[in-house]
């Protein structure tokens, strides 16, 4: 069953939606205010969230932009009862993904729902695996505050792997996502996934870069105690 936050300040709106989406076999966590929210996607799995901007004790901008600087990559659709062009933006600066003005359907805020829910939000701010932290700001990695030394293609490499760790990715969806239509012979990969590996080993206690057999590469916090 698919799993949602809802944090909603307005009791009757909030009730109405997690028994809407029970009905169609959404699970709907809620809190009523900023910080309860905060604390339930910090300790809890969702696949996306709800999310009110005017609310009690953190808004929803701040929440956001708070999760995104966390680097949590969690869908975020806002709701609101502003609908001017400038509200909306702020909505986005802050990292929201999709945006559903007050009042709405029912069945329109469902289907949001299903497709935000589908895939991981492209709005986080920094992504961090152990003790490597990536600031995709400023295009910047380091790992124990120790930065490392990447090309512009190698750190878009290592941003593809973490995203998608610990998963492994293929040799071909990384040729696709760094280099696009024109992509270079199989050797330039080869290369930066060397220059990656060497950069890993050199600063790091606790991340490997493997060769996955057949597939292609993943990146993985390495288990306390294993060598």
């Amino acid at each position: 069953m698919m799993n949602v936050l809802l944090v909603e300040d307005d009791i009757d709106l909030a009730t109405t939606i997690v028994d809407y989406l029970e009905i169609e076999s959404i699970e709907c966590d809620h809190a009523s205010n900023g910080l309860m929210g905060l604390n339930l996607v910090e300790n809890n799995q969702y696949q996306m969230m709800i999310l009110d901007i005017n609310m009690p004790k953190m808004d929803g901008l701040t929440l956001c932009n708070t999760l995104r600087e966390r680097g949590m990559d969690i869908p975020i659709l806002m709701l609101t009862a502003r609908d001017s062009l400038e509200n909306k933006l702020q909505g986005f600066e802050a990292g929201s993904d999709d945006y559903l003005v007050k009042p709405f359907a029912m069945k329109e805020l469902v289907a949001r729902v299903q497709v935000l829910a589908k895939r991981r939000s492209g709005e986080a701010k920094r992504l961090v695996l152990g003790e490597l932290s990536i600031d995709l700001t400023q295009k910047i990695a380091t790992i124990a505050q120790s930065p490392l030394k990447l090309s512009p293609i190698t750190f878009k490499l290592l941003e593809i792997l973490v995203r998608a760790a610990p998963q492994a990715v293929s040799r071909q969806k990384i040729m696709q996502l760094v280099w696009g239509e024109e992509q270079p012979d199989s050797n330039s990969l080869k290369v930066h996934i060397h220059h990656l590996r060497k950069q890993l080993e050199a600063v790091s206690a606790d991340i490997d870069l493997v060769t996955v057999s057949g597939v292609g590469f993943a990146i993985k916090q390495r288990e306390k105690g294993s060598q």
